[in-house]
C-alpha cells in the first residue's frame, strides 16, 4: 500500500489526452498510487509536460505533476498506441467539441477507439472519462470489437481552478456499464477518496453528466435573470441572494451574478442535452430558456458599458479587466468576457485588456484589442473600465491610481467585486449587477 492507502504501483493505467480532464485524471491517478502513462497526439506538449511544465493553469497541478514524474509513476508518451499496451483501465479523455448541429463532435473519440483497439490487453477496462453523448459507450464498444475487453463511462465533474481538488475529494464517482463488474473494478481505483459510489448503466451515467451542466447552466442563468429583476424593482440582489441561499434546498454555490456562463462544458453541453432530446422528441424548453437569459445577459453588459459613456461606443476606448471565463484559469473558450469585448468592438469601440493569465497578442480577437500586461496601464485614457473576470488581485488594487489615470472615472462591474458606496465616494459612477 502507498502513503495514501491505494493499491500497489503494478496497476497500470493508460490516459488518452493530456487537455484539461486528461491532464488531471493522470496526475491524480499517479498521485493515488497507480502507474500511468499519458498518451498525447501534441508532441510538443508531450515534451513540455515530461519537463514537469504544466500546459494549463490549475493550482497544485506542477507540484502533482513533478511529484508524478519524480516518483517514477507517471509518464508521457506521444500518441496513443504506446500508452495502452499492458494497461489494465484505458482512460478516454479526448475532446467532443459541439458541431454545428449542436450535437457534440465524436470524431476524436472514434479515432483513438480505433487506434487502440489492437493493442489492449486481454481483459482491459476502457474507460469514457469525456463528456460524451448518450449511447457513446456502445459506439465504442463496437468500435474496439473486442468481446475481452469492457467499456465503461466514468463521467467528470471537475470544476476549472479547482481540478485537482475536486478529483481528490470528489462530491461522488459515477460509473455506468452493463458489466457491473468492470464497473465495480473502475469504481475501486478511487475508494481512497471516500465519495459516494453510484454504479448504473451507460446511459444513465452518460446522461447524469449532461443533466449536471445543464442544471448548473440554468441556476446561473436564474440567477443573472434575479439579478435584473433587481434592478428593475430597486433591490440589492446581494442580500436577496443571501435570503435565499440559507435555505438548504438552494445552497450558496453558484448563487453569484455576472456577464454570463461560458467555459469549455456548459455552452457545448447545454446545446449537446438539448439535440439529445430532439432527437429522441423531446423539446427540452426550459433549458432552451437559460441559453437565452445568458444570450442577453451578454447584451445587457454591453449596454451598460455603452449608457455609461454616453450612449455610443464608437471611438470610445475601453479598459477591460479580465478575459478568461472565469478565475483561477487561463481558459478562454467561450468565455463571456471575450464575447463582451468583441461586441464593444463591434459596436466601434477600441478595448485595451488586461487578465494576469494572457500576454501578448491572442488570435480570437478582430483589430480593435490591445493585451496590456498591467492593470493599471489599460485604463490610461480610458472612458470606463468594465470588470469581466472575478481575478481577486483586482480588489487590492489602488482605486485613486485608476481613478486618475482614466479620462471618465467609469467602472461597471460585471462580477460585483466592489462595494458601491466605497466606490461612488471615491468620485466613479458605478455599475454594478443588480446592486443598488
Amino acid at each position: 500500500m502507498s502513503d495514501h492507502g491505494t493499491p500497489p504501483h503494478e496497476v497500470t493505467t493508460a490516459v488518452i489526452g493530456a487537455g484539461y480532464v486528461g491532464l488531471t485524471t493522470a496526475v491524480v491517478l499517479a498521485h493515488l498510487g497507480y502507474r500511468v502513462v499519458c498518451g498525447e497526439s501534441d508532441r510538443a506538449k508531450v515534451q513540455k509536460l515530461a519537463r514537469g511544465e504544466p500546459t494549463i493553469v490549475e493550482e497544485g497541478l506542477g507540484d502533482m505533476l513533478g511529484a508524478g514524474l519524480d516518483s517514477g509513476r507517471l509518464e508521457f508518451v506521444t500518441g496513443a498506441a504506446p500508452a495502452v499496451r499492458g494497461a489494465e483501465f484505458v482512460f478516454l479523455c479526448v475532446p467532443t467539441p459541439q458541431g454545428a448541429d449542436g450535437a457534440a463532435d465524436v470524431s476524436f473519440l472514434e479515432g483513438v477507439a480505433l487506434e487502440i483497439a489492437p493493442h489492449l490487453g486481454h481483459g482491459a477496462v476502457v474507460v469514457n472519462k469525456s463528456t460524451v453523448p448518450v449511447g457513446s459507450t456502445l459506439l465504442v464498444e463496437q468500435l474496439l470489437d473486442r468481446p475481452d475487453v469492457a467499456v465503461v463511462s466514468n463521467p467528470e465533474f471537475l470544476r476549472e481552478g479547482t481540478a485537482i481538488h475536486d478529483a481528490l475529494h470528489p462530491d461522488r464517482i459515477v460509473v455506468g456499464a452493463d458489466d457491473r463488474a468492470a464497473a465495480a473494478r473502475v469504481g475501486a481505483l478511487f475508494a481512497s477518496t471516500q465519495a459516494p459510489l453510484i454504479v448504473t448503466d451507460a446511459a444513465t451515467a452518460e446522461t447524469i453528466k449532461y443533466a449536471s451542466n445543464a442544471f448548473l447552466a440554468t441556476k446561473l442563468s436564474f440567477v443573472n435573470a434575479v439579478s435584473n429583476l433587481c434592478e428593475a424593482v430597486g433591490a440589492d440582489v446581494r442580500d436577496v441572494l443571501l435570503g435565499m441561499a440559507y435555505d438548504h434546498r438552494i445552497g450558496f454555490d453558484y448563487l453569484h451574478p455576472g456577464p454570463g456562463w461560458g467555459g469549455s462544458c456548459l455552452p457545448k453541453d447545454t446545446k449537446a442535452l438539448i439535440y439529445i432530446g430532439e432527437q429522441s422528441g423531446y423539446d427540452f424548453s426550459l433549458l432552451r430558456g437559460a441559453i437565452e437569459t445568458n444570450e442577453a445577459q451578454l447584451a445587457s453588459v454591453a449596454s451598460k458599458v455603452r449608457e455609461a459613456v454616453g450612449g455610443s461606443l464608437r471611438g470610445r476606448c475601453i479598459a477591460a479587466w479580465g478575459l478568461t471565463f472565469k478565475a483561477l484559469t487561463d481558459d478562454r473558450r467561450d468565455s463571456p468576457a471575450v464575447e463582451i469585448v468583441r461586441r464593444l468592438v463591434t459596436e466601434g469601440a477600441t478595448v485595451r485588456a488586461f487578465d494576469p493569465t494572457v500576454h501578448g497578442s491572442i488570435p480570437e480577437f478582430p483589430t480593435g484589442v490591445e493585451i496590456v500586461a498591467d492593470a493599471y496601464a489599460v485604463c490610461e485614457g480610458a472612458a470606463c473600465v468594465v470588470v469581466l473576470t472575478e481575478w481577486e488581485e483586482l480588489r487590492w488594487l489602488d482605486f485613486t491610481k485608476v481613478r486618475d489615470l482614466l479620462a471618465e472615472p467609469n467602472v461597471v462591474d460585471a462580477r460585483n467585486l466592489f462595494d458601491p458606496a466605497a466606490m461612488r465616494r471615491m468620485g466613479f459612477t458605478y455599475v454594478a449587477m443588480g446592486r443598488l
